[in-house]
C-alpha cells in the first residue's frame, strides 16, 4: 500500500506541473489562459491527491502491513476468501447482453429500451435464484 501511496502522490504532483506548463504554454501561444484544459488538470491533481491522503489514512488505521508490502512474505500470506462464484454460470453473460440491450436502446430507439429491462429483470431474478432449482439446487 505504502507503494500506492506514492504513486499517487507523485501523479499528484506530475498533474501540478504539467498544469503549470499548461498555463504558461497558453499564455504564450494565446495571450490568455485556457481554462478547460487547466481546470481538467488540476482536477486531475486533486484526484491523485484525494486518492494518495485516503490510502495514506487506510494504511496508517490498518494497524499493520499487508502481506504485499512485506518482501520475504509467501504469496499464500495474502490469499483471503475472496467469496463463491459460480464457474458454469450463464446468468451474468445473459445480464451483460441485456445490460447491452437496454443501452442501445437508449442510443437508438426508446422501444428497444423496454426489451432491454424485461430481460436484465430476467437476468438478475436468474442469477440469484440460480441455486434453488435444477442441478445445483440446495
Amino acid at each position: 500500500m505504502r507503494a500506492n501511496i506514492n504513486v499517487f502522490w507523485i501523479l499528484a504532483a506530475f498533474f501540478l506541473v504539467a498544469d503549470g506548463i499548461y498555463i504558461l504554454w497558453s499564455l504564450v501561444s494565446y495571450g490568455t489562459v485556457e481554462w478547460v484544459g487547466t481546470i481538467g488538470i488540476a482536477l486531475g491533481a486533486i484526484l491523485g491527491a484525494f486518492i494518495a491522503f485516503y490510502l495514506g489514512r487506510v494504511h496508517s488505521a490498518q494497524g499493520g502491513e499487508l502481506p504485499e508490502d512485506i518482501t520475504t512474505s509467501n504469496i499464500d500470506d495474502g490469499d483471503p476468501e475472496m467469496g463463491f462464484y459460480s464457474p458454469w454460470s450463464w446468468w451474468p453473460v445473459m445480464l451483460a447482453g441485456s445490460l447491452a440491450i437496454f443501452v442501445l436502446g437508449l442510443a437508438v430507439g426508446t422501444w428497444i429500451s423496454f426489451i432491454g429491462v424485461a430481460l436484465v429483470l430476467v437476468a438478475i431474478v436468474g442469477w440469484v435464484y440460480e441455486y434453488y432449482r435444477g442441478n445445483f439446487a440446495r
